[in-house]
């Protein structure tokens, strides 16, 4: 049928916005539609895949060792890096600002870089009067906490003297640099007369760090006990003190899945009974224990409810001359602690305890407790319950302890 002259004929239609047209004689899809977008995917798949982007060059010297410190993913650096580009770095580029980060850096991650280390302590020195006391603490962190006493030979008298000059500023701070210092048995016994001074305690009690500068104060106060006995200065009043470790550290506390707490604790069940021992008990002046047992002179484990799990704090002393008589009145029994020693407790690719838990089992064994450490390398090395219940029967007969009806 013809169409009338002048009449338009019908339309081809047109393609929508976005619609894939291959070529003439062939239909239109839509870009997003599921035919095109599975055709897409496919043809992607057959792709090679790109080739990773070209490694931007590593910088060197300051700047190389500022930005290597601030990327979030520090473990990407290795410590050779770090090192070289310390020592490529000039000294205008050695700013409190770097060297805080580099100390930050070792604290974290537990690198005990000795090299590294040194390099913080002589900075330290050199800069000792441009240094207010809020930065020292940042760098003196690392020393503490990795259990490093640098080779730096006026890395104490620089500190001192800062403490000296500083103490009064900022209280936290001088605190905080106290404490990193005891965890190395290097306390200055002029800043300790400072922060036991009564008006230093009165100043901090109406701080928001109260609580936090007493229990660190309680510390102190401890190693002056236990590690100082020709201190002859003011000491932190008995109504000041508090708990200073009442609970496991929040370290153990993130990682208790990957602990081995819990298995140890149910060897020690079936082993010893329910009885003989305690968990996580906290002793005087606040360390809280793994795991402790009451034994008597013969050797036998004894039922913890029978006995007083404590030792005296602070640790009685008698002269020389009443040591045979008294032996016979005070009581026989020891407490034998169990120290887990994690992987996390140690310096990272190293057998160096971590400061803190240096000091820990330090102070325990001064106040008389025999410790009993269960190092992670022999804890993996066991394969179940059955074998680990062995390892710990080893270990206990080893200090010479008995347990059961033969036992007690």
């Amino acid at each position: 049928m013809r169409r009338p002259r002048g009449e338009p004929g019908p339309r081809a239609p047109r393609p929508t916005e976005g619609a894939t047209c291959a070529g003439p004689g062939e239909s239109c899809f839509p870009s997003d539609g599921p035919l095109v977008c599975a055709l897409e995917q496919e043809r992607r798949l057959r792709l090679p895949p790109k080739p990773p982007p070209p490694l931007q060059p590593l910088l060197r010297g300051g700047q190389g060792l500022e930005a290597a410190l601030s990327c979030p993913r520090f473990l990407r650096y290795p410590r050779q890096h770090l090192i070289s580009s310390l020592a490529e770095a000039r000294p205008e580029e050695l700013t409190p600002h770097v060297m805080v980060l580099l100390a930050q850096h070792l604290a974290r991650h537990r690198l005990r870089e000795p090299q590294l280390l040194e390099a913080i302590a002589h900075f330290l020195v050199v800069q000792e009067t441009q240094l207010s006391s809020k930065v020292v603490q940042k760098l003196v962190l690392p020393f503490g906490r990795l259990n490093y006493l640098p080779l730096e030979q006026q890395f104490m008298p620089c500190l001192e003297r800062i403490l000296a000059r500083e103490a009064g500023v900022a209280p936290l701070a001088t605190v905080n640099i106290l404490m990193s210092l005891c965890q190395l048995r290097c306390l200055p016994f002029r800043a300790l007369h400072f922060v036991f001074s009564p008006g230093f305690i009165n100043y901090i009690s109406g701080t928001p760090h109260a609580l936090i500068v007493r229990r660190y104060l309680s510390l102190l106060d401890t190693a002056v006990e236990l590690e100082l006995p020709g201190y002859r200065g003011p000491r932190l009043p008995r109504r000041q003190q508090v708990p200073i470790f009442p609970q496991p550290l929040i370290t153990d506390r993130a990682r208790c899945k990957y602990s081995h707490k819990d298995i140890v604790a149910e060897g020690l069940r079936q082993l010893l009974g329910e009885e003989k021992y305690r968990q996580d008990l906290t002793v005087p002046p606040g360390y809280c224990t793994d795991f402790l047992l009451c034994v008597s002179s013969s050797g036998a484990v004894l039922p913890v409810r029978t006995q007083d799990p404590f030792l005296p704090y602070p640790p009685r002393s008698c002269p020389q001359g009443q040591a045979a008589s008294s032996a016979t009145t005070r009581d026989p029994a020891q407490r034998v602690v169990l120290v887990l020693r994690e992987r996390w407790h140690f310096c990272r690719d190293g057998r160096v305890l971590l400061g803190s838990r240096a000091l820990r089992e330090r102070h325990l064994g001064l106040m008389g407790y025999q410790l009993l450490p269960l190092p992670f390398e022999e804890l993996e090395s066991q394969r179940g319950l059955p074998q680990l219940k062995s390892y710990l029967r080893q270990k206990l007969q080893a200090l010479g302890l008995r347990w059961g009806p033969e036992g007690g």
